[in-house]
C-alpha cells in the first residue's frame, strides 16, 4: 500500500506542476518556373564519335596523342524564343587523363585513365543570324566568349555586339567539335586491346 501511495502522490505532483516547452521552427519553400516553352536538343549520327581501330605504333610514347577531331551537327528547336544553356554530365568521371574540365574516356588494366575528349560549338547560327558561344564557371552570373562544351561550365549564346548576355533563340545549328587525345602510350600497358570508352549527356536548362 504505501509503494502505490508514493507512487499516487508523485502523480499528482507532476500534474499540478507547471509545463514549459521551448519551440523552435525553419521555413521551407518550394520554387521552380514554369517555362511556356519546351526545347529539344539533337545531334548528328547519333551523337557519336568512332576513331576506329588504332594500334600501339599510331600512339606517342611520351606525349598525348592527338586524333583527328570528330564533328557533329548540334541543332536545338525550341517552341518559342527561349533563353537556355548547354552543359554536359561526364558519365566516365574522374577518368579524365588530361584536364578534369574534359571528359574521360574510361579506366583500362583497371588504373590507367586512357584519355580525354573535349567539345566545341563552333559557327553556331540562332534563327538565321550568326552569334557567337560564349561560356559561364560561375552558374551564369558572369559570361565571356568560349567555344567550350562540358561539365565545368554552362555555354550559351550571345549576338556579336554583347558578347556577354545569353539571347533567347527558338533555333539553333552550329557545328560541333570532339577533340580526343590519347595519354601517352608509356602510360599504359598496350598488351590487349584497350576500348577507347568515353560517354557524356549533353543536357540543355532553361535560364
Amino acid at each position: 500500500m504505501e509503494r502505490c501511495s508514493a507512487v499516487l502522490l508523485a502523480s499528482s505532483l507532476i500534474a499540478c506542476a507547471p509545463m514549459s516547452f521551448a519551440a523552435s521552427s525553419t521555413d521551407l519553400s518550394v520554387t521552380g518556373i514554369i517555362t511556356p516553352s519546351a526545347c529539344a536538343p539533337t545531334l548528328s549520327n547519333g551523337g557519336i564519335v568512332d576513331h576506329g581501330k588504332l594500334t600501339a605504333k599510331d600512339l606517342d610514347h611520351q606525349l598525348p596523342t592527338r586524333l583527328p577531331a570528330g564533328e557533329m551537327q548540334l541543332e536545338v528547336h525550341c517552341e518559342a524564343a527561349t533563353f537556355f544553356t548547354l552543359t554536359t554530365l561526364d558519365n566516365r568521371a574522374g577518368t579524365s587523363a588530361i584536364k578534369p574540365e574534359y571528359h574521360g574516356l574510361g579506366v583500362v588494366n583497371d588504373d590507367q585513365n586512357l584519355g580525354s575528349v573535349a567539345f566545341g560549338v563552333f559557327e553556331p547560327q540562332a534563327d538565321g543570324n550568326s552569334v557567337l558561344t560564349i561560356m559561364s564557371r560561375d552558374g551564369g552570373v558572369s559570361w565571356a566568349p568560349s567555344s567550350y562544351l562540358g561539365h565545368a561550365g554552362l555555354t550559351s549564346f550571345a549576338a556579336p555586339g554583347d558578347p556577354h548576355t545569353p539571347i533567347a533563340i527558338k533555333d539553333l545549328n552550329a557545328r560541333m567539335r570532339a577533340f580526343t587525345i590519347i595519354a601517352p602510350a608509356s602510360d599504359l600497358t598496350l598488351l590487349d586491346e584497350l576500348p577507347i570508352d568515353g560517354h557524356a549527356t549533353m543536357q540543355l536548362k532553361y535560364l
